[in-house]
């Protein structure tokens, strides 16, 4: 026999919205969250600090057992602290039996990864988890979905599904509610609690109605109620694109700069003292899970229903092909001092995250840059104060550090990738001499190091044009700091 939720069982769509957010503070509801990456374990987080019980449901076993065993890896640490704690206390446990999992909670909070593979994006993980919801929901459960998805989906494709293997219809037999998650990884908790209002919609007002009552009691900035998923699903995605639209123009803008020798960032800081303006800040691409991800999303379905959206895509070929701008610069600065690859000379790279202060690497604009010097007949290494190995980077041969005296020694070039707060307080002359004095250009594709002195190296800032114009060639060698 299943174990009963927390509680005598209950259907949500028939109480009155004080009785739910009663029941949620009290520690009276169960909530089983699917997917257990880093925006997962911040929901899980979220609802434990709400009142909730959870169930933590992923299929990796070994990090079901990681967590389980309290091994919880996570930039967050309010993250740690709370899942640990509820460990012990016995409020969240952790499973791959989505089953049994829904079976002892009252709602389902699916936060799967949803990626885009050729040809399209890659439901299975997500039908997956509807797929064990579906069959093993009961009358009154509630399910919402925070993935973010192509809109249409969750009319079009989680309701079918769920309606199909309970053999329950939505919104009259169970509520389903489409919310997509808003975070910055890092900060997941904080902006869930307090940052950004959250987003909620259902697939009828009885789900609605359950959906603000549930998050009414989370999100401190209050309840954004939309008229229906697909409105969430196109908000969070356009959320998305209108970055990578942005930050595609400054890249472009960028490349123009360093052509009139003008100082980009001076550009940026004076045009957007006008209130209509919000120039981004130019870099060597775009990574994460996100950012990367929605434009193509959004084009898939525009594709389907016949609309072109050349502005979305033109921006991501221009974010795509950003790193290689970032390695012909590169190439052309060590050309101009007798450096070629032939010569087999080393670069290091700096940073490997996708975004400064975060573990992660996920579509790291670093891989590229990387992969094209390598081609290019270069030695390459990369370091990173927070990730330590990486199996790509293995595969390909190319040392992965977290020494960073290790990674410049012999190396005559240096790319700034990642805006981690170690790199702001280096100077070119810092990355001279623990290059050993072989260093003769440096390429800060974030615009983040420290002025100081250049001990010689040509030091090129993104949209910026030379900073340091450098003194030596190949052969010569300088003092540090004399």
């Amino acid at each position: 026999m299943s174990p009963e939720p927390t509680g005598s069982w209950v259907n949500l769509l028939e109480l009155p919205e004080e009785q739910i957010s009663e029941m949620l503070r009290s520690g009276g509801l169960a909530v089983a969250v699917f997917g257990l990456g880093s925006v997962g374990l911040a929901v899980a987080t979220v609802w434990l600090r709400a009142g909730a019980r959870v169930v933590g449901v992923d299929v990796d076993v070994r990090k079901v057992e990681a967590i389980r065993s309290g091994r919880i890896s996570h930039p967050e640490e309010v993250v740690v602290r709370t899942l640990s704690e509820s460990l012990r206390s016995g409020k969240l446990r952790v499973t791959t039996d989505g089953a049994e999992a829904v079976r002892s909670t009252h709602v389902a909070d699916v936060i799967v990864p949803l990626v885009y593979v050729p040809g399209g994006p890659d439901f299975t993980p997500l039908d997956r988890a509807i797929e064990v919801i579906g069959r093993n929901m009961r009358r009154g459960y509630v399910v919402i979905v925070e993935t973010s998805l192509p809109p249409l989906t969750t009319e079009t494709r989680v309701r079918p599904a769920l309606e199909r293997l309970s053999g329950l219809r939505a919104d009259e037999d169970f509520a389903l509610i489409y919310s997509p998650e808003r975070v910055l990884v890092g900060r997941a908790v904080e902006d869930i609690e307090l940052r950004y209002p959250k987003i909620v919609s259902g697939v009828g007002p009885r789900s609605l109605k359950v959906g603000e009552a549930l998050y009414s009691n989370i999100a401190k900035a209050g309840v954004l109620k939309v008229s229906s998923p697909r409105v969430a699903e196109f908000t969070k995605l356009a959320e998305g694109v209108y970055r990578d639209v942005n930050i595609a123009l400054a890249n472009e803008l960028a490349r123009l700069a360093r052509a009139l020798g003008v100082d980009f960032t001076e550009v940026i800081s004076v045009a957007n003292t006008q209130p209509y303006s919000h120039l981004h800040r130019p870099g060597a691409g775009v990574g994460g899970h996100c950012i990367p991800v929605y434009p193509k999303l959004l084009s898939w379905v525009a594709q389907l229903l016949g609309v072109h959206l050349e502005l979305v895509e033109h921006a991501r070929s221009i974010n795509e092909s950003q790193p290689l701008e970032i390695v012909h610069l590169l190439v052309e600065e060590l050309g101009k001092l007798g450096y070629f690859p032939t010569s087999g000379v080393k670069v290091s790279i700096l940073g490997l995250a996708y975004r400064g202060g975060v573990p992660i690497a996920t579509n790291s604009p670093t891989y590229m840059i990387a992969e094209n010097l390598l081609r290019l007949g270069y030695q390459v290494a990369i370091h990173d104060p927070l990730i330590e190995t990486d199996s790509y980077l293995n595969s390909a041969g190319v040392r992965l550090s977290r020494d960073l005296r290790e990674v410049l020694l012999g190396s005559v070039a240096a790319v700034v990738v990642t805006d981690h707060r170690d790199y702001s307080e280096l100077t070119p002359c810092d990355l001279v001499e623990l290059s050993g004095g072989k260093l003769v250009v440096v390429v800060d594709a974030r615009d983040i190091m420290r002025d100081g002195p250049c001990c010689g190296v040509v030091y090129v800032g993104i949209g910026r044009g030379r900073k340091c114009e450098g003194m030596r060639k190949q052969g010569q060698s300088v003092g540090t700091r004399g």
